[in-house]
């Protein structure tokens, strides 16, 4: 890689105030990269034309090069399949002649003269610089497909030799790369390199906006770019100031374990947001220090009262604010004053109302004094290992491995709710709402190595550092799941998610893959969020990918195989001695195979037998059960059954994933609440969703390197 030779390129481009590059200059920085792309040259002259086209040999296209003129065929600035000397002449002169008429005086440099490039596949390589995610490159189809199809594939660059062949197969129309109806593939290795290579010269050179190699044609043989555009920053480009991993771990342990809460804004009158915070402060059992602020009471809810916090004695860790908007700017350089570390920003009437300017007045404020701030407009947060509830919500007291976090209101109080409903155990619930400067990335980086935390659910609209957020979901991932709900996902979600919190969301399908390429898990909806938190930290880590379904249903078994089909879990072949292992207990009408169907007429030994063998047999990992509501075994008997046999190879040190769909009456829904309480995964009345709970769990193992 030839630096230098592309810092004096891009360095001249911008000092002439342009934003693109011509074609000679992008093949000059692609040559520098080792990017490959046919031979050619500039002609300023329809005779250099001529003769460059005889040194190159066979057709040619002919193009025009001017920096005023980024669509060249828009323009009619290409002549492709170009044939000996007088036609490339005339196609010179035609070239030169549209490009007048299309722009009225264009600054042209000449016209490029490329070997024709041929069969083999059109893709397109990219990059751009996303707003959420920075440097990201692309890949997909080419041509003008790419914009009909659109079928593109993203990551965060640089990418690595396995991102990048990731990418070749990251599209719906992968099969064609490998060759279909006879057809020869294309040199994967070659195109996975031109990727690699693309990725690094965008992060190498941060000014470089946009770098489209469309089309590249990808043959068995090879892969070259038949046309490059570059565009460039003109401005400075500078990176966001990220605090160190060791800073941020600092003020978020003094966030979630302090040892001194003041509420500011604190009182005494019933329905008041200051009147609820203290409240459930108190009554909540939170053990350390509580300082209730208000400048006209002595004393709120037996607590002496200050009239600033920097009248309360000793430190204070956190300040809850619960006083309106245009009063938190003059407490908040109060709190600066005092050395507060963190404050949490209950108040609305910020950005989400359009007050921009009242929101940055406090971020400038939070730097200027070097506090961490949670909001504003948003409900406040649990985190129950510490009794604490900083909110004006109900408290909650269920402890357990999940923390859950929303950038909306309305969806905390879902998630308190379902948490409540489900008996959840939760180690944190946060609002973060405008995110005006905590965010995800600051919150994953205490979950990781919170020992109260096994899981992380998170409902976002937008995230402010992308990168970070990838830097902090790659190393916690490695250890605990980590759930997302993406809101917006369509143009219309964006936009309400733009409206609701300020922030405009990005292009889906950019969030998509590069959550996928951060080792998250993505939710498609809240339910299933919800869910997911719920069940994963109860789930054993799968150790292989043979899933096996045992069903007392043939219908129940045709729809678990379409939903593990659907979530990408991996049906076993059952082997000749497996195979003849289970019809030893199924009935002669029923079917071994996979699903294995037991038929439903069958007693509670048949259930047993099958399940046994299920864990008993190395080669299967996981295990779904189809049960069907029948007299013979009735769902109690079932769900009583299941569990004895499975807490029993747990006694052995054989612990398998295993989930459950139930249909039958009402007694089903008893069933699979017992069978959840022992850590099997089971609901009744469906059988998409313990399949998605499964695939959930092996999409994070997949991730995690633990398969």
């Amino acid at each position: 890689m030839d630096k230098a030779a592309v810092r004096e390129i891009l360095d001249k481009v911008r000092a002439e105030g342009r934003e693109a590059l011509t074609a000679p200059e992008g093949k000059l920085v692609c040559d520098a990269y080792g990017i490959p792309t046919p031979r050619e040259g500039l002609a300023t002259t329809a005779d250099e034309a001529a003769a460059l086209a005889e040194e190159i040999g066979g057709p040619v296209a002919c193009k025009i090069v001017s920096p005023e003129i980024l669509h060249k065929t828009e323009a009619g600035g290409v002549v492709v399949g170009v044939q000996g000397a007088q036609a490339v002449r005339e196609a010179f002169g035609k070239i030169v002649e549209n490009a007048k008429a299309y722009h009225g005086s264009p600054t042209i440099t000449g016209v490029q003269v490329q070997e024709m490039l041929g069969g083999g596949q059109e893709v397109i390589v990219g990059a751009t610089t996303d707003p959420t995610f920075g440097k990201v490159v692309a890949f997909g189809l080419g041509g003008v497909l790419v914009e009909v199809l659109k079928d593109v594939t993203f990551r965060l660059a640089p990418v690595d030799a396995a991102e990048a062949r990731s990418m070749l197969d990251g599209i719906e129309a992968a099969e064609v790369l490998h060759g279909v109806r006879g057809g020869p593939g294309v040199d994967l290795d070659a195109l996975a390199a031109v990727l690699q290579k693309v990725s690094t010269l965008v992060t190498d050179f941060p000014e470089i906006r946009e770098f489209d190699l469309n089309p590249v044609f990808a043959t068995a043989d090879g892969a070259s770019a038949a046309d490059v555009r570059i565009l460039v920053e003109t401005e400075e480009v500078t990176e966001p100031v990220r605090p160190s991993r060791e800073e941020i771990l600092r003020v978020m342990d003094r966030l979630m374990n302090p040892r001194s809460v003041a509420v500011i804004g604190a009182s005494d009158t019933e329905g008041k947001i200051g009147n609820s915070v203290m409240k459930n402060l108190i009554n909540g059992g939170y053990a350390g220090a509580i300082h209730p602020i208000n400048p006209k009471a002595r004393e709120i809810l037996g607590r002496t009262a200050y009239p600033s916090i920097g009248e309360v004695p000793g430190p204070v860790d956190v300040a809850v604010f619960a006083v309106p908007a245009k009063f938190v700017p003059a407490a908040l350089v109060e709190c600066g004053e005092k050395g507060v570390p963190a404050a949490v920003l209950i108040p609305s009437g910020f950005a989400e109302t359009g007050n921009q300017e009242l929101q940055d007045e406090i971020v400038e404020i939070g730097h200027r004094y070097g506090i961490r701030m949670l909001g504003p407009n948003i409900y406040g947060y649990y985190y129950t290992p510490k009794n604490l509830c900083a909110t004006f919500c109900t408290p909650y007291d269920v402890r357990g491995g999940v923390a859950l976090t929303s950038q909306s209101g309305g969806i905390g109080m879902a998630i308190l709710g379902f948490s409540r409903t489900t008996k959840m155990g939760v180690s944190a619930i946060v609002g973060l709402g405008n995110k005006s400067d905590v965010d995800e990335d600051d919150l994953l980086t205490f979950f990781e190595q919170d020992d109260n935390t096994e899981c992380v659910a998170m409902h976002l609209e937008d995230l402010k550092d992308g990168r970070a957020f990838v830097t902090a979901a790659r190393r916690i991932t490695k250890k605990k799941p980590v759930v997302v709900l993406k809101a917006g996902r369509t143009a219309m979600g964006a936009r309400a998610a733009g409206s609701h919190t300020g922030a405009l969301a990005g292009n889906d399908k950019v969030y998509d893959d590069i959550l996928r390429q951060s080792g998250v898990v993505r939710a498609p909806g809240l339910n299933e969020m919800l869910e997911y938190a719920r069940s994963l930290p109860l789930m054993p880590t799968p150790q292989g990918e043979n899933v096996v379904i045992i069903t007392g249903a043939g219908g129940s078994g045709v729809l678990l195989s379409d939903a593990c089909v659907d979530n990408g879990l991996s049906l076993m072949d059952i082997p000749p001695d497996l195979d003849e292992a289970f019809r030893r207990f199924i009935p002669p009408f029923g079917a071994a195979g996979n699903p294995i169907d037991i038929t439903g007429g069958e007693p509670p030994s048949t259930y047993e037998a099958t399940i046994r063998l299920g864990l008993e047999d190395p080669r299967i990992s996981a295990l779904v059960l189809g049960y069907w509501h029948t007299i013979v075994t009735p769902p109690m008997v079932f769900a009583e059954l299941t569990v004895r046999v499975v807490e029993e190879f747990r006694a052995k040190g054989i612990d398998k994933p295993v989930v459950a769909s139930l249909a039958g009456d009402t007694e089903v829904e008893k069933a699979s609440e017992y069978l959840f309480d022992h850590r099997v995964i089971a609901y009744p009345y469906t059988t998409e969703r313990p399949v998605a709970v499964l695939g959930a769990k092996y999409q994070w193992a997949r991730a995690a390197g633990l398969l």
